[in-house]
Order: structure tokens, then C-alpha cells, then sequence
């Protein structure tokens, strides 16, 4: 495709179908000037103090959390995330700008380690330009997961967002500019997804860090691996949710319900497989079927609704063969599972049980309000089909506490709560294993993922 014919990115809102934005993709000169950009900067950034840093970061995070009521319905109209929900993700990610502020100068300390040497210590030095590569689904939580470690640790930051979500991308960007961030330590990139190779391979970028789909993924590890550059991937999941009989059958349905709809079950760490144990499967399946049964799915600009539309046609679509797939193969609809008419992309809150393992809803992941029930004879068989998956992303389990914590190390998966919900937090590593990704963000483990741990041995030799 040539400069002059270069396409555009379009945002359609998922509420009423209706196209809301066309933004110019960038052509390939553009991606360049902007990777150099960010390479120009990345010659002052890295020499700046900790507390420098941590001042650009703690403005930005100011700022969000001034303009959320701007900020919070670009997500609500681009990929139809309930405004509720909304706000408080432009709150999460300003908690995550604040938390890398505070405590990445202590992630980051040397270590000194003894030796032969007089004295020798790890020290961590930026990388240079990461290329974050990013979805649709938190459009502004994943793009601060990403860059708040990876600028507090003295690299600059290139986000290439999902096509799909150019206004959030645009105006996380603007949140720098109106800061008075230094100029190119944190670029947009609103570039057609495929042109992420030419991003990726240009020598100027050091690493690069993706969310996405294992498909998506495996391409872009392949891609940065043949150019020897460091990848940390996030992907999808399947996760498993273990109700043993000891559980607290009320919460854990309550909970479990939660995990399954928020952002209209779009989300890569939500409870997509319940495995329950079978004495007590009947009981949990009514609790749940309440649950799910009194949510609210309307239209995500108002306050009340609980549950909105998928993001786009062809999720839904694919959504919908699942279900139908599932059905089809001796699956039990308990409740929603029909495609709706009227205008938008919804889609009801669904209730599967009797499902088995190789049934579609088990085999590929489901991103949509869909909770899949799986009985277990006892806790052995449960962990047993919690781990009968190609994907090892998030997981949890209901039962006593201490048993909990011992069965957890059974689990094949990057993360497991213990009678309660999977999330995310800016204080605790996340990532997956399998086919769910490698490397982990946040926390002290995902600031180090991108920096060169440089060991420094410092003589004369002792001893």
C-alpha cells in the first residue's frame, strides 16, 4: 500500500453498530519517525533520576484521575465497556502509574551478591524503545500495565493499540502532552495490525510486549525472536474455577458470577470453565443461575447497566457458535444462549451445564458472558480437568484455606486465588504459562522484564 493510499482505523460502536471514528493509519514512514522519536528521547530519558520519572508518572496519573468523566466514555463508546466499570479502569490504571512512581526505585536497587570480588552487584539499566502491543478489551489498564514500569525503569514506551479503540489510544497520548511529559518517551502508534512487523523489526526497538490472542501472539514472538529481541507475551485463557464441597457455596457463586460478566465477559482472566464438585453441583448451579439471572445487560452509558454489548459483529458471532457448538454436542441451556435482535452487538447472559471436556466451550476460550459449569467427582478429578487445557493463564479454587493453598501448587497456571476473585494488581505479578504466554507484568517481577541486569564485578580479587 502506498503513502498516498494509506487506509484508516475505524471505531464502531458496539451499543448501536454506528462507525463513531476514522483515524489515518499510519504509512510506513510515519511508524519510522515515530520509533525514532522515541529512540531520540530514550538518549535523555535513561539518564534521568528516579524521582524525575516519578514525577512525569504521578502527573499523568493526576490528570486521569481529574478528566475521568472524559477519559472513562471513549471506552464505552469504542468497545461498549458499562461506564461504571469504565471509570474505574481509568482509576485502575492511574493507581498503576502511582504504584511504579513509588516503588520502582526499590524494585529496581542493586543487589549485591558476594564473590570473589572486592564488591559485585547487579545493577538495572534500561533497554531502550518498547513496543507495546495492545487489545481492545482494557483499553487503558493494559496500555498503563505496560508503560509504567517500562518508563520508570528509564525506557521510552511506542503503543501500538488494537485498531479498533483509536480514541482511547489518542487520548491516553494526549494525558502525556498535557502533562508536559518529555517529548517522545511515550509515542502513540495508531498502525494497522499488519504493519507490526515493520515496528518490531526496526533495530531501534529494544523489546516488545504483547497482549492478545495465542494466534496473534505466537506470531509476534516469532517475529521478535528472529531478531533476538526480549518479548514478554500475555495471551488467553481458559481459566478455571475449582468449587470443592467444603466451599462457601453462596460466595463463591457470587464471585464467580462477577468474574464471568465483567466487561461482558471480555476478559482474559475471567472464570471461563466452573468445575464443581458433584455433591454439590445442583445446589451451586441454582446459586449461580440466581446470579446471573438478576444481571442487568443494557446499554453501557447508563449507570445501571451491569452487562453491555460484545465489542464487535464477529465476537459475537463466534461467541454464539460456541454456545451453539456446545448445545449441539449435549450441553444443557440453562439460561440466555439466543441470539437477539434489535440494533448493537448484545448478547445474553448464558448458563451451560453438563458441559464435557472436548465440548467447544472447553476447548476454546469463550469472551463473552458465558459461565460453563463442569462436574468433578472429587478435588483430584477437578484438578485434573482445571489442567486439561492447551492455556494456563488464571485460575482459582473455593474450599478450606489451608487445603486451598496446598492444592494450588497442583494447579497449571501463571496465577490462583484461593476463595476469592482473579484480578490484576499493581503490587503482584501476572502472567501465564502454556499457551497463555511467558514473562510476567507488575509487581517487582514485571518491571525487570525489560532491563539489562548487568552484573558488575569490581576488583582486586579477594581471598
Amino acid at each position: 500500500m502506498s503513502e498516498q493510499t494509506a487506509s484508516v482505523l475505524t471505531a464502531i460502536d458496539p451499543t448501536t453498530g454506528d462507525v463513531v471514528r476514522e483515524v489515518p493509519a499510519a504509512t510506513p514512514s510515519q511508524i519510522s519517525g515515530i520509533v525514532g522519536r522515541a529512540h531520540d528521547a530514550f538518549t535523555t530519558w535513561k539518564e534521568t533520576t528516579f524521582a524525575e520519572r516519578a514525577g512525569v508518572l504521578r502527573a499523568v496519573a493526576a490528570h486521569m484521575r481529574e478528566h475521568v468523566e472524559e477519559l472513562a466514555p471513549l471506552m464505552t463508546q469504542e468497545m461498549g465497556k458499562p461506564i461504571g466499570e469504565a471509570r474505574g479502569e481509568v482509576n485502575k490504571a492511574a493507581w498503576a502509574a502511582e504504584h511504579y512512581a513509588d516503588h520502582a526505585e526499590e524494585y529496581l536497587a542493586d543487589e549485591h551478591i558476594a564473590s570473589d570480588a572486592t564488591s559485585s552487584y547487579i545493577q538495572h539499566l534500561p533497554l531502550g524503545p518498547v513496543l507495546g502491543v495492545l487489545p481492545w478489551n482494557a483499553p487503558f489498564w493494559i496500555a498503563f500495565r505496560f508503560a509504567a514500569p517500562a518508563l520508570m525503569a528509564g525506557n521510552t514506551c511506542v503503543m501500538k493499540h488494537d485498531p479498533h479503540v483509536p480514541g482511547c489510544a489518542a487520548a491516553i497520548g494526549e494525558v502525556f502532552r498535557a502533562v508536559g511529559a518529555p517529548e517522545g518517551i511515550f509515542q502513540v502508534l495508531q498502525a494497522r495490525t499488519e504493519d507490526v512487523e515493520q515496528a518490531i523489526r526496526d533495530p531501534r526497538i529494544a523489546a516488545v510486549s504483547f497482549t492478545g490472542s495465542d494466534r496473534a501472539g505466537a506470531k509476534v514472538a516469532a517475529i521478535a525472536a528472529s531478531e533476538i529481541k526480549p518479548a514478554v507475551l500475555e495471551l488467553g485463557g481458559s481459566d478455571p474455577c475449582i468449587v470443592l464441597a467444603d466451599a462457601d457455596l453462596e460466595e463463591a457463586a457470587k464471585v464467580s458470577a462477577l468474574s464471568r460478566i465483567i466487561n461482558a465477559g471480555q476478559s482474559c482472566i475471567a472464570a471461563k470453565r466452573v468445575i464443581v464438585e458433584r455433591s454439590v453441583h445442583d445446589e451451586f448451579v441454582e446459586l449461580l443461575r440466581a446470579q446471573l439471572a438478576a444481571l442487568t445487560v443494557g446499554d453501557p452509558h447508563e449507570d445501571t447497566t451491569q452487562v453491555g454489548p460484545i465489542a464487535r459483529e464477529e465476537l459475537r458471532e463466534n461467541l454464539h457458535r460456541q454456545v451453539a457448538s456446545s448445545v449441539e454436542a449435549g450441553a444443557q441451556l440453562v439460561l440466555g444462549g439466543e441470539m437477539p435482535d434489535g440494533p448493537g452487538f448484545f448478547y445474553p447472559v448464558t448458563l451451560l451445564t453438563g458441559v464435557q471436556q472436548g465440548m467447544t466451550a472447553c476447548t476454546e476460550e469463550t469472551f463473552g458472558p458465558v459461565a460453563v459449569v463442569v462436574a468433578a467427582d472429587d478435588a483430584d478429578d477437578a484438578i485434573a480437568i482445571a489442567n486439561d487445557t492447551p492455556y494456563g493463564l488464571g485460575s482459582s479454587i473455593w474450599t478450606e484455606t489451608a487445603r486451598g493453598e496446598a492444592l494450588a501448587r497442583r494447579i497449571e497456571a501463571g496465577q490462583v486465588s484461593v476463595n476469592g476473585i482473579v484480578k490484576t494488581d499493581p503490587r503482584l505479578p501476572s502472567g501465564g504459562i502454556k499457551r497463555s504466554g511467558y514473562g510476567r507484568e507488575l509487581g517487582p517481577h514485571g518491571i525487570r522484564e525489560f532491563v539489562n541486569a548487568q552484573q558488575v564485578w569490581v576488583g582486586p580479587a579477594v581471598g
